[in-house]
């Protein structure tokens, strides 16, 4: 079937190959820093361990001054929803969430994912946020088939979300990825008509729902990146980077042990 939509690229095996290094470096850049969210360290701390991982295995942190972000990756602490910038003052404690946004380029490929960790012990209403939000990510997934439609994600996830009594984001979405960081096409992850745009195999892109326990509202924090939820109510989210093939989908960024 023609690809009726040019602004989203359609790659080929060898495209496939070099994307699947790059998120399986990423994923196992979440599965290092792990061990280390404990209470105490810093986001700092964070952000020079797994820049220092990402360097070592040959590849480089894309959101180091992309746009003019100033560090290696996104820590996301409790109310913040997304692009948290790592701080040496930012000490993480018992019973907050993090989420540990990680993207690598190695070869020119871009592997984005993340992961919103449990620190210490976590209260059962922080417990359920985090559960809910990776579930939703998978939900998002499973609507995902060749020749199906953009718009099945958003509504899949909603539809969960909703269910459970929390709401998904509308500001910020998933995107197209390869040799760009971000490209077409936007991925919704609410309820929409706006992305009636067909999958088709060869496509690569992000699922990346943003939870919110309280309203779906998002506040920017006058450093222009620091995005929170309007009521400070906790939020959580989980992504993976996947690749639509003839028969089926395939989750690039799932976690690999070393």
């Amino acid at each position: 079937m023609q690809n009726n939509n040019p602004a989203i690229k359609i790659h080929n095996a060898e495209d496939l190959c070099k994307m699947r290094s790059s998120c399986i470096l990423a994923a196992k850049t979440l599965n290092y820093i792990e061990k280390f969210v404990q209470p105490n360290i810093t986001t700092q701390e964070l952000n020079d361990l797994c820049h220092e991982y990402i360097i070592s295995h040959g590849a480089s942190p894309a959101p180091l001054n992309y746009n003019g972000f100033p560090k290696s990756i996104c820590t996301s602490v409790n109310d913040v929803i997304c692009h948290g910038i790592p701080s040496p003052q930012e000490k993480i404690k018992s019973g907050d969430i993090i989420n540990i946004d990680v993207t690598v380029i190695l070869d020119g490929y871009h592997g984005d994912t993340s992961k919103t960790f449990l620190v210490g012990e976590c209260s059962n209403h922080a417990k359920r946020v985090v559960s809910v939000a990776q579930q939703a990510l998978y939900e998002g997934i499973s609507a995902v088939k060749s020749y199906g439609y953009f718009n099945d994600i958003g509504n899949a996830i909603q539809k969960y979300v909703d269910s459970q009594g929390f709401s998904v984001v509308r500001d910020y979405c998933g995107h197209g990825i390869g040799k760009l960081f971000h490209d077409a096409p936007q991925v919704l992850h609410y309820k929409n008509n706006e992305s009636h745009i067909q999958i088709l195999p060869g496509m690569f892109f992000t699922i990346e729902p943003m939870i919110n326990a309280g309203s779906y509202k998002t506040k920017l924090r006058k450093d222009g990146w620091t995005v929170t939820t309007v009521d400070k109510s906790l939020s959580a989210q989980f992504e993976h980077t996947i690749a639509v093939l003839e028969d089926s989908v395939e989750i690039l960024t799932l976690a690999i042990q070393d």
